[in-house]
């Protein structure tokens, strides 16, 4: 739980993979943020072949408080990660498959700064360097550019998980209540107050 970046894509066949990571090394060291690179050169004609060869390529960085973003690729140019590699790199099931190229970096404890360093940073690869890129920004900044929403959408987030924390930690389960009869008195008593503001 928490506002989060999901995308998903492919890198150019012209783009230097070399210049890609150059320049997001670049920006992680001038932010501080930790990151690994790996393979950095594509094997020949690679990208012609729907299988990979079980090693990532590009870079990942880690902002603090943000989950990993993975500007990496598998030898077949799509876009996709080490974890997701060894969770469903092997899998023969067409519907596990999908979840090979899907990744997603959670911002919400990074907070809105960091949150839209990541998105242009994004928006300027995707236009340098990837194709088929698609994000879904929980924030709405990458739709939209809005800042005011992005703080409001940051602000509703954070409004509900210290209300589930706090509920959690004050009020009590009920003798003889299933967990799922709880969680729903305490939803209730959070949307209650909420309603009152």
């Amino acid at each position: 739980m928490g506002l989060t970046l999901h995308y998903n894509g492919t890198i150019n066949k012209d783009a230097s993979l070399s210049e890609l990571i150059d320049e997001v090394k670049d920006i992680a060291e001038i932010y501080n943020w930790t990151y690994t690179i790996y393979e950095d050169k594509f094997p020949e004609d690679s990208f012609n072949n729907p299988q990979n060869d079980g090693k990532i390529y590009g870079i990942s960085f880690t902002p603090p408080n943000s989950e990993t973003v993975n500007i990496c690729f598998l030898s077949n140019g799509r876009m996709s990660s080490l974890p997701n590699l060894k969770f469903w790199g092997e899998s023969n099931d067409e519907q596990q498959k999908k979840y090979l190229y899907m990744l997603s970096a959670k911002t919400q404890f990074a907070g809105s700064t960091t949150h839209k360093l990541i998105v242009h940073l994004l928006k300027y690869l995707s236009k340098k360097y990837l194709n088929e890129f698609n994000v879904i920004d929980e924030g709405n900044y990458w739709e939209t550019g809005d800042e005011v929403l992005l703080e409001q959408t940051f602000e509703k987030y954070n409004y509900f998980l210290n209300a589930v924390g706090d509920a959690l930690e004050y009020i009590p389960l009920k003798e003889g209540e299933d967990f799922e009869t709880y969680f729903l008195r305490i939803m209730k008593q959070i949307n209650d107050r909420k309603n009152k503001k």
